[in-house]
């Protein structure tokens, strides 16, 4: 891939997107700021209601502008505004929303006076309901016919995911399925080696290669209007795809630039392909339990389904 298919621009997204020629984005992904309070570099992540809103109005309405006729967007945003910027996008701006994902992670956000906070929004948004991408093969799972059953009737592609409610992993290893619209990715905590370290709010890179994958093809094109700490942009180099990104802090840009010049086409995603497996019994501390243990064992013997290097399954 040519350095030159990988394009990080500094400076104001909005201002930015309007330079950009119209339908010629194949996948937007974004991760804005949630109007929580965060400490960012430069921006204020405290504004009015109706200013945050507005906001998002004029730069999700560019990326509606720019992407193609077939194009996805997918937004990651928290409970705040989660319901607001849905119905805006659909009875506003004329986008359909295909899917409304849970992520759900560990290492969440203590409360006091509420259940603790341990998942975020993707809202999958297509701007044609009848012609979209969806890499069907690159995100299949085994279904229960395959894996209890030993059903010679099962397709040997595994199933696409379905709706789901889970407990934490941890606790409950036989109940929890990467098969359904909650998805499980710890949060890329300060301890992990993934961690790039100068952005506060990092996205798993096993995540962004599921959206990735399943909505876009090698070659085509991936905005980014939040770049943030390059996880999108690094992802995209990795599974192929072009890049065009934007980012206000100059810092940020920077670090995010060198930590995309590291990684080459074809280098497996970082983290756990499934987590689940990675993850710790609670009740045991360090150690796995045996349940843990077999899970370990079967995704050993388990063989590929769909021959993608480091598939989410």
């Amino acid at each position: 891939m040519d350095q030159q298919q990988i394009d990080i621009r500094c400076g104001d997204c909005l201002e930015g997107m309007k330079k950009l020629e119209s339908g010629s984005i194949d996948l937007a992904f974004a991760d804005p700021p949630f109007n929580i309070g965060f400490e960012y570099d430069l921006y204020e992540d405290r504004l009015d209601t109706d200013k945050y809103l507005a906001w998002c109005h004029d730069w999700i309405g560019e990326i509606i502008r720019l992407l193609k006729s077939s194009g996805t967007f997918w937004l990651a945003i928290g409970d705040d505004y989660a319901a607001e910027l849905k119905v805006m996008m659909q009875r506003e701006l004329g986008l359909t929303c295909r899917s409304w994902v849970i992520w759900y992670y560990t290492f969440g956000v203590n409360c006091t006076r509420k259940f603790n906070r341990s998942h975020a929004h993707l809202l999958q948004m297509v701007k044609d309901p009848n012609d979209f991408t969806f890499n069907t093969d690159t995100i299949r799972v085994p279904s229960a016919r395959q894996l209890v059953y030993g059903d010679r009737r099962a397709n040997p592609k595994g199933r696409l995911p379905d709706d789901t409610w889970v407990l934490r992993p941890q606790d409950l290893p036989e109940g929890f399925r990467s098969d359904g619209d909650t998805w499980y990715f710890a949060r890329v905590a300060g301890t992990f080696k993934e961690r790039a370290g100068f952005h506060g709010c990092q996205m798993p890179e096993q995540l962004l290669g599921r959206i990735l994958r399943a909505s876009s093809h090698e070659e085509e094109t991936v905005l980014d209007p939040f770049v943030g700490s390059g996880t999108t942009g690094s992802v995209a180099k990795k599974l192929n795809r072009k890049f065009i990104g934007f980012e206000l802090s100059p810092e940020y840009a920077q670090q995010s630039r060198k930590r995309i010049d590291t990684v080459s086409v074809g280098q497996p995603l970082d983290g756990a392909a499934d987590p689940t497996l990675s993850a710790p019994s609670t009740s045991q501390g360090r150690v796995l339990d045996e349940t843990k243990k077999s899970q370990r064992k079967k995704a050993k013997t388990q063989p590929e389904l769909t021959g993608v290097k480091g598939e989410l399954t």
